[in-house]
């Protein structure tokens, strides 16, 4: 497995709040912790910004994807507006989570409580090259279910 050295720094508000961390050795994200000041209500239907007090700086050619924790999304219908979000190398700034509430009852977002899952991976830069035709296949432009069940 590939160590990625990623530099952290705590926002003024994030001071006490863990660092991101594996929970078990085969886990492939790292949990994030609400960096809110007060208790934070999410309603039914309702999306807020989360602060989670980091900011982080990773090597180029990696990104950080930012995606819903999956007992939250099953037990309560916590997800992520963008899904996966994605943190670029060249970006400084604090690390939000877009939050949104599918569920049927108001959620509590309490200081220090895991929210969201964030997982390092490398990235690759595409170069276009337009044609006139692309080669056929035999799915050639069939989707959204074409090819069965």
């Amino acid at each position: 497995m590939e160590l990625v050295k990623v530099i952290v720094k705590r926002t003024t508000g994030g001071r006490d709040i863990p660092l991101p961390r594996y929970m078990t050795a085969g886990a492939a994200g790292m949990d994030l912790y609400a960096a809110v000041e007060q208790t934070e209500v999410l309603q039914p239907g309702e999306i807020k910004l989360i602060p989670t007090g980091l900011s982080i700086a990773l090597p180029l050619g990696f990104e950080a994807q930012i995606r819903p924790r999956s007992g939250l999304a099953l037990k309560h219908g916590i997800s992520m507006v963008n899904t996966p979000g994605t943190i670029d190398a060249d970006y400084r700034g604090e690390i939000g989570l877009i939050m949104i509430n599918l569920g049927r009852e108001p959620f509590q977002i309490n200081r220090g409580d895991r929210v969201a899952q964030m997982v390092v991976s490398r990235v690759a830069r595409a170069e276009f090259s337009e044609v006139g035709d692309l080669d056929d296949t035999t799915r050639d432009s069939g989707g959204f279910g074409s090819t069965g069940k």
